[in-house]
């Protein structure tokens, strides 16, 4: 199959992500709680969880304040809670999946943030997920709901639905000709939001964005998805029909050649360099410059030697070097499994 036609848009779209904000009716907003009422609210979505023979073999409950730091910031690399989740784990607690694809945030800036993730483009799969376990929980737990304005949240511009959906794309080749910024304005005034996925700006390494939502009061959880879905279609075309300009030039070929071949040989490599440099080999896979590398391989591959989280499965505390040494280790093996 080219890789230009995958079914789920995976040259462009590395993952889906749908977030419902909930709070419970009876409970202050998060502001309003202390380390206590905290406490009591994870107990309740505890017996919540637990009291439902379905959500208790479906997810595993980890306490923010037992973790290490590593763990704790491996989750965040990991995109399964916020950075500001991490930095107060005080009565803060997470429930997630086997798989990762489902999580739910304790007492974050509301009481519940639920989390529903699917590889590449898939809205409505998603969306299906979470909108289920929003019904299941919520007649236990109760969550906040006023006729007219919606779903009451600490944050008034996540009043209405309470979601947000969000997609994670990489766009090197929309970054080389210098349109991102544009996009980004433009996408504004139709209550879209494009910036980093993973740093501040609109120049994040790797050339990964995260395409998002603003608007969740007066329309639908289906029209906002629809719009997001129109929208990223669009941008997919863009990135594509780019690409095909950029695959013929001479030094691009080069720089995807030249990265390819440190990845293979290098002994140490910095985080920020690893991310750029799979970031040209993955749009040499999708311009056929590369062999066909299966997308999924490559995204996981990039979670796995983030700083924490290279940290966390080593079982021990590394030096930067050391971070580095291991880093470059994993890729080699990785393209060496897979005969590069």
């Amino acid at each position: 199959m080219n890789n230009l036609d995958t079914g789920f848009q995976e040259d462009v779209v590395i993952s889906t992500r749908i977030h419902l904000i909930r709070n419970l009716r009876d409970v202050p907003f998060s502001a309003k709680m202390s380390r206590t009422d905290r406490q009591k609210l994870e107990q309740r979505v505890v017996g919540a969880i637990n009291g439902n023979e379905v959500l208790a073999r479906l997810f595993r409950f980890m306490d923010l304040e037992s973790m290490s730091k590593a763990e704790a910031v491996s989750l965040v690399e990991r995109h399964l809670i916020s950075a500001d989740f991490v930095a107060d784990c005080r009565g803060r607690g997470l429930f997630v999946n086997e798989d990762e694809s489902v999580s739910m945030m304790v007492n974050e800036e509301d009481h519940i943030h639920l989390q529903s993730s699917e590889v590449g483009l898939n809205l409505e799969k998603a969306f299906e997920r979470a909108d289920k376990l929003d019904d299941i929980l919520d007649k236990s737990l109760h969550f906040a709901f006023d006729e007219n304005l919606g779903y009451l949240t600490q944050n008034p511009v996540n009043l209405g639905t309470g979601m947000r959906a969000s997609l994670t794309l990489h766009l090197p080749a929309l970054r080389e000709g210098g349109g991102i910024a544009r996009l980004s304005t433009n996408l504004s005034k139709l209550g879209l939001a494009l910036r980093g996925a993973f740093w501040s700006g609109m120049e994040p390494k790797g050339a990964v964005y995260q395409l998002s939502n603003r608007v969740t009061f007066g329309l639908s959880e289906q029209e906002a998805i629809a719009n997001l879905q129109s929208i990223a279609m669009q941008l997919i075309e863009q990135e594509r029909d780019s690409r095909k300009e950029l695959a013929g030039n001479l030094e691009i070929q080069d720089t995807v050649s030249r990265s390819l071949a440190i990845l293979q040989s290098a002994r140490m490599m910095a985080n920020d360099e690893f991310m750029q440099l799979i970031s040209n080999v993955r749009f040499g896979v999708a311009t056929g410059l590369i062999g066909p590398i299966d997308y999924g391989e490559i995204n996981r591959l990039a979670i796995q030697v983030q700083p924490a989280t290279l940290m966390f499965y080593s079982g021990k505390k590394l030096t930067t070097d050391e971070r580095r040494s291991l880093r470059a280790e994993k890729v080699r093996d990785f393209l060496q499994r897979l005969n590069l």
